[in-house]
């Protein structure tokens, strides 16, 4: 694969997290957007971005971008690439649609022309064609129409990036690996320095920062990327990027990471997470009450909080007295420390009765968040 145009997906407000990730990859022509980032890169570079983007949720090859008005419109611009390029009839494929302020308006209607449109140029050249596999294609297609504007793009990743294969057990309202490396990217710690997380729930947070800490790419052990299933796919390349991360993986991590939870069942789901995610010998996971906690370490470092935002009725009395106790530890017991919280709550927020030095906006799924320092 030559140089091509990509796009690479994130959550809304992690757009300038993920720009940064791709430079320091080594693409070229970064260009955040709204939910990723576009940039231009080779095959093996496309591979990398696969195997070491932290906090993109697929990375998409993009083929052909036209305004199209209506369906027929869609139907034609598809038709106009010769698909025997990326695919053959031997090949399952699927596709993936989003449409948004346009005169198309049905997601569905308009994956099925996508479909309709790659499978009747196959019969007519061919006499064979593409079958559908939603569940598990050899290729995927995603269709993204903005305002009229159709990008049609080939997605290089397949499932979500954010499944690392650690956590099989989704918890109520997890946050997902991708936001998580996020919020510790975000957040500047360097990753030689100590990290904790007071509640962490099933250890999203302390994996993620030793995955970074530990320089590990968070795709070494994926076992299916999208690309696999295209007729070029380079097993040769792939194996040899792959083992070159494996190579330069640290053995140990260079400050402490701890995570702690008052639930034991939580506790117990992040120490089987953790040992799932290959680290469980270098972290510190324990049972305890958010009143407990105490920094790690002699050195300052980097504290995440992602507490309960208090979606359920009947929370917020005991949400408030949690809030203003959290404020009076970390004023009493993290000076010198960088102190961030994940809020999904304006109100309780303002509980802690800290000024917070940042406020970055974020989601967390379909939550609007603000993501707060704080500088005891």
């Amino acid at each position: 694969m030559s140089a091509r145009k990509l796009f690479a997906t994130c959550a809304r407000g992690l757009e300038a997290v993920l720009a940064r990730e791709l430079s320091e990859l080594g693409a070229a022509e970064v260009q955040p957007g709204r939910g990723g980032v576009g940039f231009s890169a080779d095959q093996p570079l496309f591979y990398r971005a696969n195997l070491w983007l932290r906090t993109a949720v697929r990375v998409l090859v993009q083929l052909l971008e036209t305004p199209v008005d209506t369906y027929d419109d869609l139907y034609a611009a598809v038709q106009s690439l010769d698909w025997a390029r990326w695919l053959t009839p031997q090949h399952t494929l699927a596709v993936d649609c989003n449409v948004r302020d346009s005169h198309l308006t049905h997601s569905h209607y308009a994956a099925l022309r996508t479909k309709d449109a790659i499978c009747d140029q196959f019969l007519a050249r061919q006499g064979h064609r593409p079958s559908v596999d939603t569940e598990n294609p050899l290729v995927k297609i995603n269709v993204h129409v903005y305002r009229n504007r159709l990008t049609l793009s080939l997605d290089g990743s397949g499932e979500s990036l954010h499944k690392r294969g650690y956590r099989p057990i989704q918890t109520r309202a997890p946050l997902n690996e991708a936001l998580a490396a996020g919020l510790a990217l975000l957040s500047g710690w360097p990753g030689d320095v100590p990290f904790a997380d007071p509640m962490c729930g099933s250890g999203t947070l302390p994996i993620e920062a030793a995955w970074i800490a530990l320089r590990r790419p968070p795709g070494l052990t994926r076992k299916r990327f999208g690309f696999m299933g295209w007729p070029d796919f380079d097993y040769a390349l792939w194996t040899e990027l792959r083992d070159e991360a494996r190579r330069q993986i640290r053995k140990a991590l260079p400050a402490p990471i701890v995570g702690s939870d008052l639930r034991a069942d939580a506790v117990a789901l992040a120490d089987r997470n953790a040992r799932a995610a290959g680290v469980r010998h270098l972290l510190t996971i324990q049972k305890g009450d958010v009143g407990e906690f105490l920094p790690p370490g002699e050195q300052a470092g980097t504290i995440i909080i992602n507490p309960p935002y208090g979606e359920r009725i009947g929370e917020s009395k005991d949400l408030d007295i949690l809030y203003r106790r959290l404020g009076e530890i970390v004023r009493e017991r993290c000076r010198g420390w960088s102190v961030w919280m994940l809020s999904g709550n304006p109100t309780l927020e303002d509980r802690l009765g800290l000024d917070a030095v940042q406020r970055i906006p974020l989601f967390n799924g379909r939550i609007p968040c603000m993501f707060l320092e704080y500088r005891p």
